[in-house]
């Protein structure tokens, strides 16, 4: 008979403080440090700390905590607090400078962090430029997170081996990103998959110890969830409530990034029929009536229910991987959860 689980039906939420709490307190004593050097060095920190702490749902430390007690079923998320709060703040660095690469004036319900720096400053180019020293702040406070955990010296060692490839992938899929490639599959799995969900997993199982086949299959389980969780995105970015995702209706559109949903209608209607995509695609100008014509098109041309299909087929295969996996509870319940989670959306 399988041992009870003993998953706690708030999880989330206790990873969620957990996770804040350490937080606020680590960038407390970082401002604290900076402003030793002089008063307005707390400037960087106070950026950082109120686009990390604006919103967020977390989902990466949930990850990392469901993959660590799959692999270590007797630990706790208290244990990988640290793990969890420096993928908060990498993923803060990656957006402080994917906002100034892509000229996105709103972040999380608020302005981003070039935008809130050039304002207070009264000047763009020195805002941009302090984005930038805020972004690799971020991204140092991430990797002094990581080094000094409460880990053994070999857990410490795995991490950061994790860490760094997750690193060094982002940065080359944000590359393609930004030169166009039309190899897009691998741009996002390389840009979002890596730092969103394998990487996560990844840390989370190194930082519990598991053995070569339960990495491989954890890892296994990521890639079809990865990419589910980017297509997620690209539905939350063209049909989602600006109050939910924190960015206004269409964005993605204006930015003209070549989501799932126009690699669909391209595939599914041409000529006249996608030419209010092509009105708005790209241009930070577009009206929003004409992004509402795009976003007509996206619907009737059945892009978003391709899109969407695909979506529930990924999560499925994810769960199907994981039904597989040589891993325990509460971690195998934790990770089905955010599974189910991914493939809730409003219609």
């Amino acid at each position: 008979m399988a041992a009870p689980s003993k998953l706690t039906p708030g999880w989330l939420d206790e990873v969620r403080g957990l996770v804040e709490r350490r937080l606020r307190d680590f960038l407390a004593t970082k401002r604290a440090e900076a402003s030793e050097h002089a008063p307005e060095a707390g400037e960087l920190v106070d950026a950082i700390e109120r686009l990390t702490l604006r919103g967020g749902k977390r989902f990466r430390p949930a990850l990392l905590t469901a993959s660590y007690l799959a692999v270590a079923p007797d630990g706790s998320p208290a244990d990988v607090v640290d793990a969890g709060a420096a993928l908060e703040l990498m993923q803060s660095y990656l957006l402080i400078h994917d906002d100034w690469m892509d000229d996105d004036d709103e972040r999380r319900g608020g302005p981003s962090v070039h935008v809130a720096l050039s304002d207070r400053h009264g000047d763009a180019r020195l805002g941009a430029s302090l984005s930038i020293l805020a972004g690799n702040l971020a991204s140092a406070h991430a990797w002094e997170l990581l080094a000094q955990g409460p880990w053994s010296p070999a857990a410490g060692a795995r991490a950061i081996a994790v860490f760094l490839e997750m690193h060094q992938q982002v940065v080359i899929g944000q590359q393609l990103d930004l030169l166009a490639t039309p190899e897009v599959s691998r741009m996002q799995r390389l840009k979002t998959g890596s730092y969103t969900v394998r990487g996560p997993l990844r840390l989370g199982a190194a930082l519990g110890g598991a053995d070569a086949p339960t990495l491989e299959a954890l890892t296994a389980f990521g890639e079809p969830l990865g990419e589910a969780f980017q297509m997620r995105d690209d539905l939350l970015g063209a049909f989602g409530d600006p109050r939910a995702t924190g960015k206004p209706a269409g964005n993605d559109l204006r930015a003209g990034k070549r989501t799932s949903l126009i690699r669909a209608a391209e595939e599914r209607a041409s000529g006249e029929a996608l030419a209010p995509v092509r009105a708005a695609l790209g241009r930070s100008d577009a009206t929003d009536a004409e992004v509402a014509a795009a976003l007509a098109v996206l619907e009737s041309s059945g892009a978003r229910g391709a899109v969407e299909a695909r979506l529930d087929g990924l999560l499925a295969e994810a769960s199907n991987r994981l039904a597989l996996a040589p891993v325990a509870s509460p971690g195998r319940e934790m990770l089905g959860e955010l599974v189910q989670r991914l493939g809730v959306r409003d219609r």
